[in-house]
Parts: structure tokens; sequence; C-alpha cells
């Protein structure tokens, strides 16, 4: 029902009618601004993630074996480890959870599965689909790698939070539309029949001669000057008031910081500033990164070496601290330090700045200046000097 058959029915017909007749008052939430900003976050968490190295240790001591192997270059035989773990990671935070079947040495991402939870026996997960395949088996716990969120999934809570701010976004949209659009009234003191077809007749008539006039990619004219014909304009814009889309951005922007902090990435990073830059990024690996990288870790630990294992420092880690770019003269000092105190070897502060090790017993030793020496001497020295 248009204005005119709403008036009309309202005056003369006397039936009744109800506001949403007039005007659409029903606010539809604007997914994409919410969609790009968790789809920002998980892709930003998610890739960088998949930079960080699986460090595989073996009595304590770094090793490049099987495990190293499988896990930072060829998890299965159809995919990498970037494009494995960026799919992982994209899945854990999506879902709150993701799933990886070791199967003939392969690790490979289920897409689905059905998990049964026990309290004191192993967990069963069965219904397991990986692309188009889905085993007739079920996997235990002990089978499996199972990652999962410690805290109540994420997008649900943005979901939830946005279901009643979107709605505001919506409404702040269409006060931005209205105050830009045109509204006029149109007067005309003839008489006419008061039937639906003179009715029809007159508002196609209004309709052809405005379609164009309000379409801002045509050139039209409107016979306004006509006998007892005059149109009135009553758009805001007439008024003097002036419509921007400040408060349009300014709830987008919103939005974004919502997100940002469900996902505990700093706002900067998230909206691109170059603003202290390293002081974000830290942020960023402290509490977006270094959580679920130490999840990940865990799991693997304990499936792969279990206790027995671990207990001899056999264990991975995933190391996020190669995601920061190396500034060799912000680090100097601090290498330079950490190899006179005998904290790194040459080899060491190589592998820390991403350079080949030296094939050399002495890169291998550790050494430390001789500004350096025991406490209990530096005490047994003051104390001769008191007696002599």
């Amino acid at each position: 029902m248009g204005f005119v058959d709403w008036a009309k029915a309202f005056f003369f017909n006397r039936r009744e009618g109800t506001l949403k007749d007039c005007v659409s008052l029903e606010i539809q939430a604007e997914v994409v601004y919410k969609r790009m900003a968790v789809e920002t976050c998980i892709d930003l968490i998610a890739k960088a993630l998949a930079r960080c190295v699986f460090e595989t240790y073996k009595e304590g001591r770094k090793l490049r074996g099987n495990n190293y192997y499988l896990l930072n270059v060829e998890p299965n035989s159809n995919q990498n480890a970037t494009e494995f773990w960026y799919n992982s990671f994209r899945k854990y935070l999506y879902e709150g959870e993701c799933l990886i079947v070791m199967v003939e040495g392969q690790l490979l991402l289920a897409d689905s599965f059905s998990p049964t939870e026990y309290a004191l026996y192993p967990n069963i997960y069965k219904d397991v689909i990986v692309k188009d395949f889905q085993f007739n088996k079920p996997f235990y716990e002990q089978d499996v790698f199972h990652f999962k969120l410690t805290d109540e999934n994420i997008k649900t809570v943005i979901d939830s939070l946005y279901k009643s701010y979107g709605k505001l976004l919506g409404a702040t949209m269409n006060a931005y539309k209205r105050k830009n659009n045109k509204r006029w009234f149109a007067n005309a003191d003839y008489m006419r029949a008061q039937d639906d077809d003179t009715q029809k007749e007159i508002d196609d008539m209004l309709q052809s001669q405005l379609k164009d006039w309000f379409d801002p990619n045509k050139e039209a004219v409107v016979f306004q000057k006509q006998t007892g014909y005059e149109m009135e304009d009553a758009s805001d814009a007439k008024s003097g008031v002036k419509a921007d889309s400040s408060d349009v951005r300014s709830l987008i922007d919103d939005i974004f910081n919502f997100v940002a902090m469900g996902f505990h990435v700093p706002r900067a990073l998230l909206k691109g500033d170059i603003a202290e830059v390293a002081e974000n990024i830290d942020s960023f690996i402290m509490f977006a990164l270094n959580p679920i990288a130490e999840i990940f870790s865990d799991e693997l630990n304990r499936k792969i070496y279990k206790r027995d294992g671990y207990i001899k420092r056999n264990y991975v880690q995933l190391d996020t601290s190669k995601i920061k770019l190396l500034d060799l003269t912000a680090l100097s000092t601090s290498l330079d330090k950490l190899f006179a105190i005998g904290g790194f070897t040459i080899n060491e502060v190589l592998e820390e700045l991403s350079k080949n090790p030296i094939d050399e017993p002495w890169a291998n030793e550790r050494y430390i200046t001789k500004n350096y020496q025991k406490a209990s001497m530096q005490e047994s020295s003051n104390q001769g000097g008191e007696n002599e």
C-alpha cells in the first residue's frame, strides 16, 4: 500500500490502517560490516600463526627430524604446511574448535565430526568427514588432535552483540538516507471523483513526471507551472539541515572496535594504522597469538611425545617470536649482551637472525667477558683487602 492509497483509505473509507502501511519501520542490520570486521580479525590471526614455526626439541636441543618436516613443510600429500595450518586456525577461530586426524602418517583437517565426550574415559569421534570422504571408523582421543577454545565461542558473542547493535547501525543509515532523500508536496485545486480509476490516473501522472526527476543519472523536466498545480519541496536539505555519513562511520568504527576486543587484536592493527606499530605488534603477539600457540603446542605434546617423552625434554613449541621483522641495529646491543654473558653461542645468535650457522666447533661454544666473575669470588676479594 502506497502513501496515496493509505491517505485515501484513511480520509474517505475510514478503514483501520497501521503505521507500517505508510512507512516501513523494519530495520535490517548491515551484516556486511560485522562480517568484514570478523574476517579481518580471523585472517590477521590465522596468517600470523601460519607464519610461525613448530620448533621440535630432543632432550632440550632443537632437532629437525620427521616431526619437524611433518609440521612445518608437508602435513599431507595435498597441502603444504602454510595452507594446512592457515585453514586449521581459521576453522578453530570461526567454530571454536577444530579436529585434526592422523591417517597413514598424514595430518588431515576434519570438516565435520560428531564427538562423544566422557568424564573418565577417552572421547570418541565419529562421522569424521575430510573433504568429500567420510571415515567409516571411529577415532579415539589418543588418535586425534582436538583443539578447542577455552572461552565461549567468540563468534557467538559477537553475533549476540550485533543483534542489538546492528539495529542501531541500520537505523542510523536509514536516517542518513531520509535526510538526503527528496520529498515533495503536490497541491492541486481542481475537483475530481474519489474513485480508484481516477486516483490511479493521478498517481500514474505524478510517477511518470517525477520518476526521471529523482534519478541522479538522468536529465528531466517537470511541468510545474500548470494552472491549479503546484509542487513544494519538503526535503530536509531545503530547511538547512545537512546530512553527512559521520554517524554511520562512527558506528562502523564501534563495530570494528568491539570485534577487535573480542579477538584481543589491537584496533590499530585491524584498521591499518601505522602509529606505534611495534607496541601494537607486541600486544598482538602476547594476547592474541601466544594463548592459541600454547593450546596447539600442549595438544601436540601430549599426543605425540606423551608424558615420558615430555619429561625427557622431547617436545614441540609453536614459536611466535619470528613474526616480528628483525631490525639488526635495534637487536645488536641485546645480542651482544647475551653473547657476552654466555647466554648465546655464535650459532644461536645467527639462528635468531635467520642466518646459516657456522660449521666450526668454536661457533657452538659459549664465551664470557672478563668483566664477570662469581659472586663468591667478589666477596672473598673484598674481605682479603680488608685484612691486608
